[in-house]
């Protein structure tokens, strides 16, 4: 099975993750299969884990800059 690639999407991650928990939900897996898909789902679940955090990181950033924006700016009614 191929690992995710750094281009690959959130949304590709997660669906390929959603489609092997149904497979092995569904109990037809042979123990090879399984042990396959397991490892396949926790690269994908790291690979989705590292985008959300990233993602997290990139808001907190953003919301520190509007939070700077707002306090340097004057409050209307200030006169400035």
């Amino acid at each position: 099975m191929a690992k995710p690639a750094a281009e690959a999407s959130f949304e590709k991650a997660l669906a390929e993750l959603e489609k092997l928990v149904a497979q092995m939900e569904g109990g037809k897996l042979s123990l090879e299969q399984a042990l396959d898909a397991h490892k396949r789902g926790l690269e994908l679940a790291r690979f989705c884990q590292e985008r959300l955090e990233a993602a997290q990181r990139q808001v907190k950033v953003l919301e520190g800059e509007v939070l700077k924006k707002r306090a340097v700016e004057p409050e209307p009614g200030d006169g400035a």
